[in-house]
């Protein structure tokens, strides 16, 4: 029996360092959210890919894709002119979920309500669920998405 005894906590003091840093990496990780959220909110690009590496590889709902930070700024810049995507707003994420797949990659899954947001028309769009889906990694102790995928929760019929 003390021969179990020993050997469990010898396991808890192996493993304690690293569920101890994968909560700091959480607080890391979710934190890239923050920058997103505020850079859509500012109609700010560059605040919105701080946190994406440069190889990153980013589609949204309507399938626009873009493989590079530098070639996804300059997809923001565009999309934050288009007065008719701007309107609206997004009160911030429903949910956001961090899995650990190893210690330095992880994944956010997180989900939106864009509310007022138009047609090229001028028409008011039905609410938006916007789903997203993040891949990060940690590279040269920072987190960075590396990849994005958008999706859009249509109403079931």
């Amino acid at each position: 029996m003390k021969k179990i005894f020993v050997c469990l906590i010898a396991f808890a003091c192996m493993y304690a360092p690293v569920l101890a840093e994968t909560a700091g990496d959480e607080a890391a990780v979710l934190a890239t959210l923050e920058s997103w959220n505020r850079g859509w909110a500012e109609k700010d690009a560059a605040l919105a890919v701080q946190d994406y590496s440069d190889d990153t590889d980013w589609t949204n709902a309507f399938g626009d894709r873009f493989q590079t930070r530098e070639a996804l700024q300059e997809g923001l810049e565009f999309i934050f002119s288009l007065d008719f995507v701007m309107a609206g707003d997004s009160a911030g994420n429903e949910f956001a979920d961090v899995t650990f797949l190893t210690p330095d990659i992880a994944l956010i899954r997180s989900k939106l309500v864009r509310e007022g947001q138009q047609f090229s028309t001028g028409e008011v769009r039905p609410d938006r669920h916007i789903n997203h889906l993040r891949v990060l990694e940690r590279r040269d102790g920072k987190w960075q998405i590396v990849s994005h995928m958008i999706s859009q929760a249509l109403e079931k019929r």
